[in-house]
């Protein structure tokens, strides 16, 4: 749909007219001239010349006048209403890729997979489901590092994951510091609802913040923590410091052995963190004003090179 974000501009298209109507002032003082009016003017009173060139210069100052009008008024383009989602929850993922990531003791669909491979495949469904959500995805392994920023794109969120390979952040896990960096990202919006899902097959052996500290601060910041422990072997992984998190941030803690266990802790979390329903509406708007700026810049142009083109006459011949 057209419109113009300020049409009352275009009020000033007769005043060319207008100030031709105005009687003229009899004053010996200096007056301010303005070329575009005296330019009319001299064309309309000149008897001289060709009349079809004259005419042509009216209309061409014409259009300089009306186009600049018009571009002063903002002519725009506005799209059709477009639904976006705006549950104002912010759900961060924090993805364990440590060396131990790459042991090859799962199955999917009568297949040994990699831990991560299992990870990529139930997490990347979950996160598909999450269209009302904005996600984001922290991964970490000695460092952690932020691999997508919260978005509603889901899908840049999920080939990120894909994209994630064991041993990239380090060999060693650094659970404290991924809780931290997460917690960072997500006061960056302080009106949202701020959940984070931490997943890891091991227990905190690397950074700088230990996991007590780093569960003080999503504490402090309203932040809730759902743990997930990944891993065939208890020896492995630090479920009492999984359950402390959780338990001390209102989010919860699961165990997860196997393919399977993952798939349902996420079906349990898609009810938990159910997504809203509401959406909000935005259009488009594309600005247009450099068309009838251009026009006008043309019509100049062409007003300028007129008097440089001479048209040959051809006499009558005998």
């Amino acid at each position: 749909m057209f419109e113009l974000e300020w049409p009352w501009l275009l009020l000033l298209a007769p005043l060319p007219l207008l100030i031709r109507w105005l009687p003229p002032l009899e004053r010996s003082e200096a007056a301010l001239r303005v070329p575009f009016f005296g330019a009319v003017n001299t064309l309309a009173q000149s008897g001289s010349g060709n009349s079809h060139r004259r005419l042509g210069r009216i209309l061409a100052l014409w259009i300089i006048w009306l186009a600049s009008v018009l571009a002063a008024a903002n002519p725009q383009w506005v799209g059709e209403a477009t639904s976006m989602p705006n549950s104002g929850r912010d759900l961060l993922l924090a993805v364990d890729i440590s060396g131990s990531m790459r042991e090859p003791d799962m199955v999917y669909n009568n297949r040994r997979i990699t831990r991560l491979m299992a990870v990529k495949k139930v997490v990347g469904d979950f996160v598909a489901r999450r269209q009302s959500d904005r996600l984001g995805l922290v991964l970490f392994g000695t460092q952690a590092f932020l691999q997508a920023p919260l978005t509603f794109d889901v899908k840049t969120v999920q080939e990120m994951l894909i994209e994630a390979e064991s041993g990239y952040a380090g060999e060693a896990t650094a659970i404290g510091d991924a809780i931290a960096l997460s917690i960072k990202r997500l006061r960056e919006q302080p009106n949202a609802k701020r959940v984070i899902i931490l997943l890891t097959d091991g227990e905190n052996t690397a950074g700088e913040l230990g996991i007590a500290t780093a569960t003080d601060l999503a504490v402090k910041a309203n932040t809730k923590i759902y743990t997930i422990a990944f891993s065939p072997y208890d020896r492995e992984v630090d479920s009492h410091s999984m359950q402390q998190i959780a338990e001390q941030t209102g989010g919860e803690f699961f165990r997860a052995r196997n393919t399977r266990d993952l798939e349902e802790i996420h079906r349990q979390l898609d009810l938990l963190e159910p997504t809203a329903q509401d959406e909000a509406t935005f259009r488009p708007v594309e600005s247009l004003f450099y068309w009838p700026l251009a026009i006008a810049l043309l019509t100049s142009l062409l007003l300028a090179l007129a008097p440089m083109v001479r048209i040959p006459v051809r006499g009558n011949e005998a």
